[in-house]
């Protein structure tokens, strides 16, 4: 088999992943295998990838009956080539003899030849006898520790179709500098009502209209929100915290803001002047740690999107399912209480604080407001209007704050889960 194989090439990436825990798109951009390879071939490497990842409770549950014992020490490894090949034949109609070969074929050039018998064997019998798919997808293949937070924060309904949404290949939304309705046809995409730009998942961005010209980035239309509710202007000092990847910032620098792009990696960072040099946009870039850096005097605006669990995204990076544990929501407030505290320091009074978090967790959202509020931080909220975020008024709760929920917008194929505060320094 050709070493660059796109299955060969997924199997590795899912061991990267969940075995070194490696996020699934740096696993992506640092794979050698990816780099030779078509972009046919990538692409299929990485909706392979991102299937299992999905839908792997499920796949294990299919693939369970028809293991005479469970797989065990290094022969656990296996269970990814079975879960690609259950994921080809179930989810990605490939049919059933060609599901068998490829499979037993990566085996043999991921070095896991002495299990292709075990592998024949069990598609042969999976493709032969069909598999019976969840009742409830959503929840059978979310963890539990989330799937209950989600009954909990928003009940059955609600958490039974955002669960839902994180089953399907996100859509490519992209926000551009100016002239929307111009690149909406130019780009062959759906403007939404909030202005950013839809148009179907797949291709070379490289090769779309306007990418080299600078005249849009990719960045989805939740993402799009906290710096738009910012209300900047031209000549305001804006300070964005924990900038990278630097879509915000773009936006921000885009009004003719004057904006202070901060972020701890200086890696990352060099990632977001990059980008801002291809859209032709200026920002100070300042590699730093958020929580201890200081404007050179009060700003008129800051954006802060906070690290946290990433819940919210799981439509896009579904390795956040796998990776995440319940602990890590306790080490993500702790952070974003600390920088919270700091930003009302970098406000002159008036001055507006947006904080974001890309999370579907209330304690990444709401409950850190009403903490630092509750602390006696001199700001107020200053509720978001229905006029602010056309089509998305239900996700303003009683406060005036946002949440977008990956179920919103599903007849358009969802939104990204995020949490947007608003508040004025007192």
């Amino acid at each position: 088999m050709n070493k660059l194989d796109p299955r060969t090439a997924a199997f590795e990436l899912l061991l990267a992943i969940l075995y070194d825990k490696r996020p699934m798109d740096d696993a992506l951009a640092t794979h050698p295998k990816l780099k030779g390879m078509a972009p046919r071939d990538r692409a299929l490497a990485r909706l392979l990838t991102a299937t299992v990842l999905r839908r792997m409770p499920e796949l294990d549950a299919m693939i369970a009956p028809l293991l005479n014992k469970p797989l065990r020490g290094q022969a656990r490894k296996v269970q990814n080539l079975l879960r690609l090949g259950a994921a080809q034949f179930v989810f990605l109609d490939t049919p059933a003899h060609a599901v068998v070969a490829t499979t037993v074929a990566a085996a043999q050039a991921s070095g896991q030849r002495a299990y292709k018998g075990l592998i024949n064997a069990v598609l042969r019998r999976l493709t032969r006898e069909g598999a019976v798919r969840a009742d409830n997808p959503g929840q059978r293949n979310a963890p539990e520790w989330l799937w209950e937070s989600w009954l909990a924060a928003y009940g059955p309904e609600t958490a039974t179709a955002s669960a839902g949404a994180h089953l399907g290949e996100a859509s490519l939304d992209i926000t551009v500098k100016s002239d929307p309705e111009i690149w909406a046809e130019r780009l062959e995409a759906e403007l939404l009502p909030t202005g950013s730009l839809r148009r179907p998942a797949g291709g070379d961005i490289r090769d779309l209209p306007g990418f080299k010209e600078g005249a849009w980035w990719v960045q989805d239309a939740a993402a799009a929100l906290p710096a738009t509710l910012l209300r900047p202007a031209p000549g305001q000092a804006i300070v964005d915290l924990c900038a990278a990847p630097g879509g915000k910032t773009a936006q921000l620098a885009a009004t003719g803001a004057n904006v202070y792009a901060v972020d701890i990696s200086e890696k990352r960072m060099a990632q977001v002047a990059e980008n801002l040099k291809r859209l032709q946009l200026d920002a100070h870039m300042i590699v730093a740690d958020a929580s201890e850096w200081r404007p050179p005097e009060p700003v008129d605006a800051v954006l802060l999107d906070a690290p946290c669990s990433g819940t919210g995204t799981i439509r896009r990076h579904p390795d956040i399912a796998r990776l995440k544990q319940p602990g890590d929501i306790d080490r993500m407030t702790a952070i974003q209480d600390r920088l919270l505290a700091r930003c009302a320091d970098m406000l002159r009074p008036g001055g507006l604080l947006v904080y974001a978090t890309c999370s579907l967790q209330p304690e990444e959202g709401p409950v850190r407001i009403e903490k630092l509020l509750a602390g006696g931080a001199p700001l107020e909220r200053v509720p978001v209007t229905e006029s602010e975020i056309p089509s998305l008024e239900s996700a303003i709760n009683t406060a005036g704050e946002v949440r977008t929920l990956p179920s919103h917008w599903a007849a358009r194929g969802g939104i990204d889960g995020f949490f947007i505060a608003r508040l004025r320094r007192i």
